[in-house]
């Protein structure tokens, strides 16, 4: 059920969208292999980065009043690059509004807060077999990497 995208604004998220965006979260996570929705340690973890901006920033698109994708950045330095590096950690359009250039959108604006924060290289992982994640990433830029993520649960 497409919807129309007339009013729709990308801007950054406050504690008000918390609710939207974990529910935003849920559908992701729903379909990553590593992840399982838990609507506390979502919404646990948004509120660490809203609270923490220097932690990173989560920017949503809205349409009239309804949160209907998100994008997320976490701030690190790379000692590789000698500067400031960003993670994209989350990125999400709701089912309903696929297909209609959504996510494009978030992520240029993802791309240009990072650089706007002295960036130098924004890091993104998506499940090996959603080509097309991947396809869409690759058209924004993005290039695969020759390292392997591995990951140790604390």
């Amino acid at each position: 059920m497409n919807q129309s995208t007339d009013t729709l604004q990308i801007r950054p998220a406050t504690a008000m969208d918390i609710g939207a965006l974990g529910g935003l979260l849920g559908w992701l996570f729903a379909q990553e292999a590593d992840f399982a929705p838990d609507a506390a340690k979502q919404e646990r973890g948004l509120r660490l980065i809203l609270e923490q901006p220097a932690v990173g920033r989560i920017y949503c698109a809205v349409a009239g009043d309804v949160v209907v994708g998100m994008v997320s950045l976490l701030f690190t330095v790379s000692t590789a690059e000698g500067g400031r590096a960003a993670w994209l950690e989350d990125m999400v359009v709701h089912p309903d509004w696929r297909g209609q250039g959504i996510g494009a959108r978030l992520l240029q604006e993802a791309i240009r807060q990072a650089r706007a924060a002295g960036c130098c290289r924004i890091t993104l992982l998506t499940d090996a077999g959603n080509v097309a994640a991947q396809e869409f990433y690759g058209r924004a830029g993005f290039a695969r990497s020759a390292m392997v993520p591995l990951r140790l649960k604390l």
